[in-house]
């Protein structure tokens, strides 16, 4: 066992580290080991990219690529498998059953539950099993960001020579067992994506970029906005598999779309009647707000004290797509915003548990906006005075109500193909739009949370 081994080990002293699937995150993995020092690092893919591969990582320092699994796995003592979640089973079978023995082997899927099936049925019984997932995506830096790490199988020795492994990405260790993975990434990421694929269909259905309009723009809106096109930027296998395969996460996004269905019907509602019916629209005006002050309550009682996620709105400005400009503002219904806490209220869902332990970049700005609009007493009184009597927004917000409906119902038929339609033909409508997006909302995340990592600097 390596332990205790280090980059600057000799070469025969050091461990051979495998890595089969070479996607943006097995890249990221290999970049990282390879800035880190280690000098063994093996590395395949399909066999159809083996030359694109090599040609690559040519003349990057300990990096060698392979035809095939069966030559990383007999080689390697430590493997981490980088695939999608929904071909995990597929690629163990093929390659598990030729894994060095005693070797250590890991999977860096987003969803664990078939990663383990296909881990426990596959892989030799003198294997360790010590899996883990970065939760965060290949763009960002994995300092201070949470690690995960499961020893499922194995000893401790073999968990130390995974943490000692990974030690140079400074990333923050989280240790789960696979079924505390799945809960704790559906609580964290199921809902989050949910809500920004709705919006980009949304859009995209109205085919309106809006921030060129002079709406969802500053702010608030900068978040929703750039964290949305960051999502369409990447491969829609990210979010399949974990909405799909992880039953949790299925529940979770159906609630979603119920509650943007049933807060739109009580939007509605409140914002109908007559001179004649002043009595019952009062009626329905109160029951909006009750249901909305009661998530409020649920989600964020107790939480008013602490240190608010968000930097200040002129900050988050700066990275807004559209031209920000007070005489252009107009208040909106938040209706995604609104939905995403009712439905954590509904699902006793407490967001900053999670937040705490193993939060996504995209979780903590996401939760970041909603506390900004829930305990803001004038900025949520004004988003539910103009969900009643405003109704320039109301067409926005049936097609986002619509997209929210259409997710729940592809992600409850379990069709990857499905998914993969639906995903990508929105993703071609802000296609031109990602190299803009994605340099701002890098800059904005870097922003939170390097001033997240100060805050923790001066109170420690």
């Amino acid at each position: 066992m390596f332990s205790s081994s280090s980059p600057d080990d000799p070469y025969e002293e050091q461990p051979t580290l495998g890595l089969i699937g070479m996607g943006a995150m097995g890249k990221m993995y290999a970049k990282y080991l390879s800035k880190a020092g280690w000098k063994k690092i093996y590395v395949c893919d399909k066999p159809s990219k083996y030359e694109e591969l090599k040609e690559l990582y040519s003349n990057i320092p300990g990096i060698k690529v392979f035809k095939d699994g069966h030559a990383v796995a007999r080689t390697a003592d430590f493997m981490m498998y980088s695939v999608e979640a929904e071909f995990i089973d597929q690629v163990v079978s093929e390659f598990g059953p030729s894994t060095k023995i005693n070797a250590i082997v890991a999977g860096q899927t987003s969803v664990k539950a078939p990663e383990k099936e296909a881990f426990e049925k596959y892989l030799p019984v003198d294997v360790n099993i010590v899996s883990c997932h970065s939760l965060h995506g290949p763009t960002v830096s994995p300092l201070g960001q949470p690690l995960i790490l499961i020893r499922h199988r194995g000893t401790e020795e073999a968990l130390h020579f995974v943490e000692n492994i990974f030690r140079s990405f400074g990333s923050r260790y989280v240790y789960l067992s696979f079924e505390e993975h799945d809960e704790v990434t559906a609580n964290t990421q199921a809902v989050t994506h949910a809500a920004f694929l709705s919006m980009g269909t949304a859009w995209a259905s109205a085919r309106s970029y809006p921030w060129e309009h002079g709406l969802y723009i500053g702010g608030m809106e900068t978040v929703k906005v750039n964290l949305t096109l960051r999502i369409y930027s990447n491969a829609w296998h990210v979010y399949a598999g974990l909405a799909i395969l992880n039953p949790t996460a299925r529940k979770q996004i159906n609630r979603y779309s119920q509650s943007a269905t049933e807060l739109y019907k009580l939007m509605l509602e409140a914002g109908s009647g007559s001179a004649n019916q002043i009595f019952s629209k009062r009626e329905s005006e109160d029951k909006l707000r009750k249901r909305v002050e009661w998530a409020r309550d649920v989600v964020f009682g107790g939480h008013e004290g602490r240190k608010p996620i968000l930097l200040s709105q002129d900050i988050l400005n700066k990275f807004s797509l559209g031209q920000v400009s007070t005489a252009n503002h107009q208040s909106n219904s938040h209706l995604s915003l609104l939905a995403m806490v009712d439905c954590w209220a509904h699902l006793r869902i407490n967001p900053f548990h999670h937040l705490d332990l193993a939060a996504t970049p995209v979780f903590r700005l996401f939760l970041g906006v909603a506390e900004h609009l829930f305990l803001s007493p004038s900025l949520l009184s004004s988003a539910l005075h103009s969900t009643i009597y405003d109704t320039w927004h109301r067409a926005d917000d049936l097609e986002f109500v619509v997209a929210a409906r259409g997710w729940s119902q592809c992600v409850e038929f379990g069709s990857f193909e499905v998914y993969r339609r639906r995903f990508e033909e929105t993703r071609t409508f802000f296609e031109g739009r990602f190299e803009e997006a994605g340099k701002l909302g890098s800059e904005m995340i870097k922003a939170v949370m390097e001033s997240e990592v100060d805050e923790s600097s001066l109170s420690s």
